[in-house]
């Protein structure tokens, strides 16, 4: 984990960044700020890292002395205190180390929310657990290859979708002003009149090639007043076609071929229009079935992905606590266990917190060596025997301050899933807005009653009238909360901060006694 990881998700020592943060995301985590917003704090971040700022020092992180005289920064925040301890035993699992610091925190420290944020491993490629581990690891990405290739299939399918109905929109437009009655001018109504009979004449009448068309007849039989008569006067019913044609002064052949062509064209369009409808209410139901097909099969492969990225290896290959001949495995597992503090006295509950967290973290790095055995039930598997780093933080802490922290593991943790997510999203936001609004007509079309919950929420209480008349509404309504002084939070980040301090003390002191190590 990078300094600029941990200031990107809050944890900033530098007033000034802590300022900027604050005015970005109002505290907030980043998954639940706009996207706008999420974007400027990550470009002022860039910006001050091409200053070439120290975002070791701007970062709220720890400095620590990992092994005698040897200072760094460890990648974490900064805690109010830390233990540090190395266990080694070739001949037994250490398995049960994880298992122990779990549970007394959960059962006998009253820790009630415990998070997983860190389960990654890289086993030596000689050793007869990686092997088993590949295998595991190549079903899975034959099952995320079918599945992705079917959903690129399918959003290039959605890309012909949309544009089949935009061109449906552009005609059904047309047909729209026509039959409307909200124009006030009529030459709107007569240029898409104009237009339609001109897609008539070219695409039913084959244009002027044709002979019997209104270009053919007067070119070919001198119909020469034909195409000016037929673009001119643009009756809506049968009626009117006797009606305007009859007033004219022309000749009775010239009439009966207006009449013809005036009442073919009503036709064409009649049914043109109703079929043109049909098609694009079947279009939205089938582009809405598409996506809802593109949404099931991601949450298909989602799994298979969290799973290669658990068997995908994270790389040790450089660390000299990996060697490649050898039996050796190594794992790295974080916990994050909080609680609010509570208050007791005499066997009462005096007074809990409200807004910071006691929370502890506890880091186990294993060196192992994964003895594949059979169990009982026939089934290979590995026990590890080795050599465990472990290493407990206290905190105290806000619930957006440890959602933030939860947010920054997954963000280092799992590229995998963002780069699919992410490249997913991108080719859906091509099509611009247009994708959302047919998705939405077509929702509408399917549910056309109000969901139950909006009808409620827009729904007047039976005392809302009498209420508003004594303004009594805001007395007995819902009150403004109070924002808390700092006084208050201070007392309270303390009193997490020393809790924390104490179950951690506790459980480490317990450990050490559990384990037969020296104590004191």
């Amino acid at each position: 984990m990078d300094a600029k990881l941990l200031i990107k998700h809050g944890f900033i020592s530098n007033k000034e960044t802590l300022s900027k943060y604050n005015e970005f995301t109002e505290g907030k985590p980043l998954s639940t700020i706009d996207r706008e917003k999420r974007l400027a704090w990550e470009n002022y971040l860039d910006e001050i890292e091409e200053k070439g700022k120290d975002l070791n020092k701007v970062a709220d992180q720890e400095y620590a002395e990992n092994a005698k005289d040897q200072w760094e920064y460890t990648g974490f925040p900064a805690p109010s205190n830390r233990y540090f301890l190395v266990y080694s035993r070739y001949n037994i699992s250490v398995e049960s180390i994880y298992y122990h610091i779990r549970d007394w925190l959960h059962y006998n420290m009253g820790y009630n929310k415990i998070d997983k944020v860190t389960d990654v491993f890289m086993a030596s490629e000689q050793s007869s657990y990686f092997g088993s581990a590949q295998q595991r690891l190549a079903f899975q990405q034959d099952k995320v290859t079918q599945f992705l290739a079917s959903i690129g299939k399918m959003i290039k399918d959605i890309f012909q979708i949309v544009r089949e109905l935009r061109v449906l929109d552009e005609r059904l437009a047309l047909y729209e002003v026509t039959d409307s009655d909200k124009f006030n001018h009529k030459s709107i109504q007569e240029s898409a009149e104009i237009s339609l009979k001109g897609m008539w004449v070219d695409l039913v009448e084959q244009g002027s090639k044709n002979p019997a068309s209104v270009y053919g007849m007067a070119r070919e039989l001198q119909f020469t007043t034909l195409p000016d008569l037929f673009f001119r006067y643009h009756p809506q019913t049968p009626n009117e076609i006797e009606k305007i044609v009859e007033g004219l002064e022309f000749n009775r052949k010239v009439k009966e071929v207006l009449k013809r062509k005036l009442r073919t064209y009503l036709e064409w369009k009649r049914f043109t229009s109703q079929e043109l409808k049909s098609k694009r209410i079947f279009t939205l139901k089938y582009l809405r079935q598409h996506y809802e097909v593109i949404d099931m099969y991601m949450a298909w492969v989602k799994p298979y992905l969290r799973n290669i990225r658990r068997l995908h290896m994270k790389d040790h290959t450089e660390s000299d606590e990996l060697i490649n001949a050898f039996e050796g495995a190594v794992i790295e597992i974080e916990l994050l266990a909080s609680q609010l503090p509570v208050t007791i006295k005499s066997g009462s509950n005096i007074g809990a917190n409200k807004t910071y967290h006691s929370v502890i973290s506890a880091y186990f790095f294993y060196r192992s060596r994964a003895l594949m055995n059979f169990h009982d039930d026939y089934q290979k598997g590995p026990v590890h025997a080795g050599k465990v780093t472990m290493y407990l933080r206290s905190y105290g802490w806000k619930k957006n301050q440890i959602e933030s922290y939860k947010e920054m593991k997954r963000e280092e943790n799992m590229v995998l899933f963002r780069e699919i997510d992410d490249s997913i999203k991108e080719a859906m936001d091509a099509m611009g807005g247009e994708l959302m609004r047919y998705l939405e007509e077509a929702e509408k079309r399917v549910y056309k009653k109000k969901n139950r919950a909006e009808i409620e929420e827009k729904r007047e209480s039976a005392l809302d009238p009498f209420l508003s008349l004594f303004n009594l509404k805001g007395t007995f309504g819902s009150k403004k909360k109070k924002k808390p002084d700092a006084w208050k939070l201070g007392k309270e980040k303390k009193k997490a901060t020393s809790h924390a301090q104490k179950s951690m003390w506790t459980t480490y002191k317990e450990f050490k006694k559990a384990y037969k190590l020296m104590t004191w």
